[in-house]
């Protein structure tokens, strides 16, 4: 597979990011156990769910807001559903910012807003909320609800790609390929696109790892030595910081 085939595939993978964001944002993610005495078990049954978002619960708000979105347990609406995030997101709800985003930005169940996009977004990144700060990044990128700008888009590549998010660690590695708001820089790219590698899912492991070892072949023996130093001290430091 050639170089540029290979990029032509990532521009692909970025160009579809947001259109595949709510799924993305729905992806359960585990939760560390309990450390407090055990809780008594919890009713998520609907009409429970509907008592405690009614009441304002910002959790309740969100997963009524996800099961609009998918239609589970109720028929699937997307206009409920961008209601419900809306009101977890006014309570500060970082998900549900993230998917309202998604939800402007795609024109599901709200009008298409870029703007509007944006605000929630940048919320939910300013958070620390990882697609939030890669999809922040990508308005940037195209100057969508923002003035075009590189360089704000590379500051909020790295900061998903120093949480582990593979997509930001690729995003980031093609910036320091073209040299889009951070100096071109061929040891960085390596390091960023082995670091995505080593993070993502199965299903674009291949892909990256391309990316990476079509990296390899323009670097000398030093540079590919220094990259790989540097690949391995962020995941150690990573590591370090998650355990």
């Amino acid at each position: 597979m050639t170089v540029a085939t290979l990029r032509r595939m990532v521009l692909a993978v970025l160009g579809a990011l947001l259109v595949s964001a709510t799924v993305l944002a729905q992806t359960p993610r585990p939760q560390p156990a309990p450390t407090g005495p055990t809780l008594a078990p919890v009713d998520n049954s609907i009409e429970a769910l509907q008592k405690r978002a009614n009441a304002g619960d910002a959790a309740a708000q969100f997963n009524l807001a996800l099961m609009h979105d998918n239609g589970r347990g109720v028929p699937q609406d997307f206009g409920e559903a961008a209601a419900w995030y809306h009101k977890a997101a006014e309570q500060g709800h970082a998900a549900a910012q993230y998917n309202l985003g998604v939800s402007y930005g795609m024109g599901q169940g709200v009008p298409q807003d870029d703007d509007q996009a944006v605000v929630w977004f940048r919320k939910a990144a300013e958070q620390g909320h990882a697609f939030a700060q890669n999809n922040l990044a990508m308005m940037y990128i195209a100057g969508r609800g923002v003035p075009q700008n590189v360089v704000d888009a590379a500051t909020w590549y790295r900061k998903a790609a120093e949480q582990g998010d593979a997509f930001a660690q690729n995003n980031l590695a093609e910036m320091y390929y073209n040299g889009q708001g951070v100096p071109q820089d061929v040891v960085q790219e390596y390091k960023w696109r082995d670091l995505a590698a080593a993070h993502t899912s199965t299903a674009n492991q291949e892909q990256y790892a391309d990316l990476r070892d079509a990296t390899a072949e323009r670097m000398t023996p030093q540079q590919l030595t220094d990259a790989q130093d540097l690949s391995r001290e962020w995941q150690a430091a990573f590591d370090q910081r998650t355990k």
